[in-house]
């Protein structure tokens, strides 16, 4: 299980990946990009172009807990317009002692196996916690495409493919800490490494004929993929000045390695059918990212006569430097030599693809101070951030005198939060803050992609400036019981500066039609929604060892594009979940189910437009206890093997978009099928 697996659950978050994927979290149903991730409530950098950091790297038993924080507060970054999710890894307190664990996941096709061990408690005159994670991990999909001329046209080919992606994630964190002098040293580490490859074959027939004379591609595609995060930090807070001062610095960093190759031999351009081969295609690019992020802060924190004041200063350093080449073969059978293994030697040299080879340096200062009280049944928290960022991009692809673009902004992120105690058990919250997202790192390269979205060319803009958003949530929330709790929270985000697609008015490099396009700070956008969360013992009817949960997420929003009006993209319109617990004192053991579903979404873009699908999801465990120390529990997740189905809408120029004269419009269907669980777990 990793942290993928335990944010599914929570009310409004949706994930837009393949099926047994959860890695991009989008909460609120939107981007990746429009949600913080946090480490111990510290930035960590992400391999994406969007910034974003895929949870599914961290397994879940390293992790203590995850809070999620709906509206900003002043004493933390300001790039969470969806809101953070903050992951707090285990420390030193968490354990007196220590468990290890194995056992296995079952596929449909392979057995992989998992072991882990965390141990924690006094050691080197401190408290330490150190704990180590290995997990195979897989993915066999199985996908099946239809591609016709238009909706309701006549179907021109259908492609079966298998997507196998397997590998191991290993893991690693460690926490100290100590009394030095009148405060408290805290020393913390993690690393997390994913080794994965993605095998993909497909065959393709025309007609949808599968047979050997109706074979039109044979397609070979590898990805392999190796990537590490890590991060260090060293924290000291003290007695100081009437209050505590702490500082903090750290250092965090990604390093992802990827080599790709893909061999398509295609059939049918003449009369002659399979076996005799026509055009080979080979091509073969590598990427390779390396960022870095240096980080320090010092803040102060004091009493005062209603509350606390505290007040500080961050700053960070960020370093990315990417590298994407590549080489393509192109030719002609039999004028030239048959197809060898996909090693570099046989591709020709990788040359870096336009916008591929760059270097970003980014400076941000961020002074800050929040001011805390409480009134009778009422507390309040109001604070204010400033966040100045000096940026510098170099593309080593464009011309010499274009190559290098410096920019500079700085944006005042004020907050406020109020909570009122009604009673003992219940309140009433309600928050505005101001929020924001950076570019793409990909958007503010200067260099020229032809035919990059559909016919047209892309060009990249170092001026982009983040997109800015004002946030309103407003929530009630009442305790059931001892151990019960239901809450219903609305919420609207105003966002400006969006950052959309703009024509320039130069013609593209196919020629009349198509366009040079640009991303521009020139839209707006509105996003809002309602969650309800339920969580109770059912102590009210006689049943205190059962526990059930419910939690559903209504999402909206609206934006305007080239197109007309649309949601944000991919935003699915609902979240759903639903389950029990149920503990059976006398034997020792435990059992539960849970459903999950989350609704279509609709993403639009300049040459094609996608609706997604996905089937509900059903997981179910039982868990039993031996004496004092041993448990085994058993679990399977996709045991409806569920299906993700997307219809794909695809054009080659603007015009042709909004005439809706097509270019191809597919339907793909994916599975993968069940998988169970077994882990065995002694506690020291």
């Amino acid at each position: 299980m990793t942290v993928g697996d335990m944010l599914k659950r929570v009310p409004s978050v949706a994930f837009l990946g393949d099926v047994l994927e959860y890695d991009g979290v989008r909460l609120r149903g939107l981007d990746a990009a429009y949600t913080q991730i946090l480490i111990n409530g510290e930035r960590v950098p992400g391999a994406g172009f969007d910034r974003s950091f895929f949870v599914d790297r961290i397994p879940a038993e390293l992790v203590e807990r995850i809070e999620i924080v709906r509206s900003a507060s002043a004493d933390r970054s300001g790039d969470a317009v969806a809101g953070s999710l903050n992951i707090v890894l285990r420390d030193g307190y968490s354990l007196d002692g220590g468990y290890l664990r194995v056992g296995g996941l079952q596929y449909d096709d392979e057995l992989e196996p998992l072991a882990g061990a965390v141990w924690g408690g006094e050691a080197l005159g401190g408290r330490l916690l150190a704990g180590f994670n290995v997990q195979g991990r897989r993915s066999p999909k199985e996908k099946f495409s239809q591609r016709f001329d238009a909706p309701g046209g006549e179907l021109d080919n259908t492609e079966v493919q298998t997507d196998v992606r397997s590998g191991e994630d290993y893991a690693f964190n460690t926490d100290y800490l100590v009394d030095v002098g009148a405060g408290q040293l805290n020393l913390s580490a993690f690393f997390v490494r994913t080794d994965r490859v993605q095998d993909e074959d497909s065959l393709e027939y025309a007609r949808g004929v599968a047979t050997p004379p109706n074979l039109l591609t044979v397609n070979d595609n590898d990805l392999d993929i190796r990537t590490d995060n890590w991060s260090l930090g060293a924290k000291y807070a003290l007695p100081m000045a009437g209050g505590e001062t702490r500082l903090r610095v750290s250092a965090a960093g990604i390093d992802d390695a990827q080599s790709e190759f893909e061999y398509e031999t295609e059939y049918l351009r003449d009369a002659l059918p399979f076996p005799d081969a026509d055009r080979f295609t080979g091509d073969l690019a590598e990427l390779d990212i390396e960022d870095r992020e240096y980080s320090g802060e010092l803040r102060h924190a004091r009493a005062t006569a209603t509350g606390e004041l505290r007040f500080g200063m961050e700053y960070t350093r960020k370093q990315r430097e990417t590298s994407v080449l590549e080489v393509r073969n192109r030719f002609n059978i039999p004028n030239a030599p048959a197809p060898t293994p996909p090693i570099p030697g046989n591709f020709g040299p990788l040359e870096p693809v336009p916008g591929g080879l760059n270097t970003l340096d980014e400076d941000r200062i961020e002074p800050f101070v929040r001011i805390d009280g409480q009134s009778g049944r009422v507390e309040w928290e109001t604070g204010l951030r400033y966040q100045y960022t000096d940026l510098s991009i170099e593309d080593f692809t464009v011309d010499a005198e274009d190559q290098r673009a410096d920019t500079d902004y700085g944006i005042l992120l004020p907050s406020a939060h109020l909570r009122f105690n009604l009673d003992e058990s219940q309140r009433i919250t309600a928050s505005v803050a101001r929020t924001l997202r950076r570019p793409d790192f990909n958007q503010l390269s200067p260099a020229l992609l032809t035919a990059e979205l559909g016919d047209n060319d892309l060009l990249g803009n170092p001026e982009l400036e983040p997109e800015k958003a004002w946030g309103i949530d407003l929530g009630w929330e009442r305790r059931i019981g001892r151990g019960g709790v239901v809450g219903i929270n609305a919420f609207y985000r105003d966002i400006a500066d969006l950052i959309e697609i703009a024509n320039t008015g130069l013609e593209g490099d196919e020629g009349p039609g198509t366009f040079v396009l640009q991303p521009r700070n020139s839209g707006d956008g509105e996003v809002w929604g309602v969650e309800l969360d339920l969580s109770t013992p059912l102590t009210a009817f006689g049943l205190d060892d059962t526990g059930v949960f419910f939690n559903y997420s209504w999402l909206d929003s609206e934006i305007d594009d080239v197109f007309g009006s649309r949601r944000f993209n991919d935003q699915s319109d609902f979240v759903f979940n639903v389950g029990f617990i149920q503990e059976l004192s006398s034997l020792g053991a435990s059992f539960g189910v849970t459903y999950r579903e989350q609704g279509d979404a609709y993403g639009r873009i300049i040459g094609e437009e996608v609706r997604t699908v996905y089937d509900g999801d059903l997981e179910a465990f039982v868990e039993k206890r031996f004496g004092e120390a041993w448990v085994l529990r058993l679990s399977g997740s996709n045991l409806l093997d569920a299906s993700k189905d997307e219809i794909f809408d695809k054009f080659t120029t603007i015009e042709s978009q909004l005439e809706r004269d097509y270019d191809e419009y597919e339907l793909e269907s994916e599975t993968a099928g069940r998988v169970f669980q077994a882990v065995l777990r002694y506690q020291f």
